[in-house]
């Protein structure tokens, strides 16, 4: 194993080939691993702090759906649907057939459209996929959406997890697709939807899915199950409905909502996994009973996968070392909250943060699909945080120049930075981040960008090290998980990076944008291949960075400069320019 002292290369583990089944645990009262055998139950959470729920003893729903007590594993007779092996010395997890489904959880109530929105707004759900858009809110968007199209909506599930260092959503599917599917055909009856369709990646889950669907029988709304190309930017909505619609799987690059043009063109209520499977609880349970577990502002539970290979559920709300604890961990160097797009919490923040939304967007951070990633003390954070940006370099959709161009850029001067290329290399690392923020057909590139920056604020000291060429003496252990090595180049030496820097003006452009403009020049990402004619027809107002594509993707348009803006508009070889009049 290669230390990073003043090495230009990151070497990359080896990494298993076959897909990871992730372990499972509970504390508290679980709701929507009820039932699955093969579950540790982790030790009962003292001293809650006002935490609801949390001294409740495990508790499952009985045949009529209400939450009684009992324990979590059960044992089932030789009807019991065949289990999946599970890793990590958990030993077996059983998946819930349908009868097994029926007999722990309970059929679920139906509702109507306006008690979907009730429920939605009275439980205060919001979704589980990373961005926590109230779920209320998406289901009146459908609604409106309806109306125009004279009552034709879809509904779809995101079950894509191309995080890796996330498995919650694979756990359900694997082991509890029943009570997702619960949640997807209960919003389906409400919104009177024609299809439901499931999104995943991974083969073993869409066989997973596929067989529940088969063990329900005949439907009044048709539901199916699509495997999709495993990217990370597969679970972007969307590239969702494009690949369930039989396309590419690719980001449109333009800001349509699902619930105005989703699935086979129709608005569509498109949330997460978790998301519907929290919906099902909740409309057993009702408002009152579903809020009597967890953070009184954000009420139930929340399913965390655990340092890449443990699924927890718990209630919100409960402290972050609580939990590290009760799994086996301390907070090492630092703790990723969110997966790659995420944010680095230092080891004293740990001590204090809570599992809530709240509580941590106090800290800069956002749970988002649940990920806490723990950096051990015997691994290299720069190496680590090289290791990633190459990974997520690879992960482009390859329609838009910042992103096929300027995240490989930045990750390769990364690398020149902690091979000890001096505070020079350190500087054009921000100055590569600052290149692609804002400019990509999808939220890629920011994301990696903040993920690098956080990177660099919480291990200041490290990279600055490595930049000196002195190092820290540690290998890289691979504790932050990135699948397929060979998918990228991590052999070679990374490159300078070179051109001018525009990182400065760019981020002075969009500082402060003029009110509501008149008029404005657009660029569409998934178009422009940066030919730079642009920036010559209309000087001063397109500049280009350093990778020779446009520094923005919207450009407020003096009238003094429309006729010109019209002429690039014209001239474009690739035809990604055009005029958005004010709104």
């Amino acid at each position: 194993m290669t230390l990073l002292a003043s090495a230009a290369t990151v070497p990359m583990p080896a990494v298993d080939p076959s897909p990871t089944v992730p372990s499972l645990a509970v504390f508290g009262a679980p709701r929507l691993l009820a039932g699955l055998g093969g579950v540790d139950e982790l030790d009962r959470l003292g001293g809650s702090g006002g935490v609801a729920g949390l001294d409740r003893v495990a508790g499952v729903y009985g045949p009529d759906g209400v939450y009684g007590s009992g324990g979590v594993g059960g044992v089932y007779g030789p009807d019991r649907a065949d289990g999946v092996d599970g890793t990590h010395g958990m030993g077996r997890v059983d998946r819930l057939d349908r009868v097994a489904h029926l007999a722990r959880h309970g059929s679920p109530p139906d509702l109507s459209a306006s008690e979907l929105v009730a429920l939605a707004e009275d439980t205060g759900l919001r979704g589980r996929g990373g961005a926590g858009f109230p779920f209320a809110r998406k289901v009146r968007a459908v609604m409106e959406g309806r109306r125009r199209t004279g009552g034709r909506v879809a509904v779809v599930v995101n079950g894509s997890e191309g995080e890796p260092g996330c498995l919650k959503d694979t756990a359900l599917l694997l082991f509890a697709p029943h009570l997702v599917l619960d949640g997807a055909l209960l919003a389906a009856r409400a919104l009177g939807a024609e299809e439901v369709a499931v999104g995943v990646t991974r083969a073993d889950v869409a066989r997973s899915v596929r067989r529940a669907i088969a063990e329900r029988g005949p439907l009044s709304t048709p539901v199916r199950a699509e495997l999709l190309a495993e990217r990370f930017v597969t679970g972007e909505g969307t590239a969702l409905t494009d690949g369930l619609n039989r396309g590419p799987g690719l980001p449109s690059g333009r800001k349509i909502r699902s619930s105005e043009r989703g699935l086979r063109g129709l608005p569509t209520l498109l949330s997460n996994t978790e998301t519907y499977a929290q919906l099902a609880v909740a409309a057993r349970l009702g408002a009152l009973g579903y809020r009597a577990t967890g953070d009184p502002a954000e009420p139930g539970t929340v399913l965390l996968t655990v340092a890449g290979e443990r699924v927890v559920e718990a209630p919100t709300g409960v402290p972050l070392a609580r939990v590290l604890a009760l799994c086996g961990l301390g907070p090492g160097q630092g703790i990723l909250i969110g997966g790659y797009h995420g944010t680095w919490l230092p080891p004293s923040t740990a001590g204090t943060a809570l599992l809530s939304r709240d509580d941590l967007t106090a800290y800069g951070a956002v749970l988002g699909a649940g990920a806490v990633l723990p950096l051990p003390e015997g691994t290299c954070p720069a190496g680590e945080t090289v290791r990633v940006a190459r990974w997520m370099a690879a992960e482009s959709a390859g329609q838009c120049g910042p992103c096929v161009l300027g995240l490989p850029a930045l990750a390769d001067a990364l690398g020149q930075a902690v091979g000890g290329g001096g505070q020079r290399a350190l500087d054009a690392v921000r100055g590569r981040m600052r290149a692609v923020e804002r400019r990509g057909a999808c939220s890629h590139p920011d994301g990696t960008a903040r993920f690098i920056a956080s990177a660099l604020a919480a291990f200041p000291d490290e990279f600055a090290r490595h930049a000196d060429g002195a190092g820290c003496g540690r290998p890289v252990l691979g504790a932050l998980p990135v699948p397929g090595e060979a998918a990228y180049g991590v052999g070679g030496a990374p490159g300078t990076g070179g051109g001018r820097r525009s990182g400065d003006r760019a981020a002075t452009a969009t500082a402060a944008r003029p009110h509501a403009p008149e008029q404005r020049l657009l660029v569409d990402w998934t178009l422009c291949q940066g030919h730079g004619l642009c920036a010559d027809l209309v000087p001063g107002m397109v500049r280009l960075g350093p990778d020779g594509y446009p520094e923005r993707a919207a450009m407020p348009l003096p009238a003094r400069m429309r006729r010109r803006a019209q002429l690039a508009v014209r001239r474009c070889p690739a035809l990604a320019l055009r005029v958005q009049d004010g709104e």
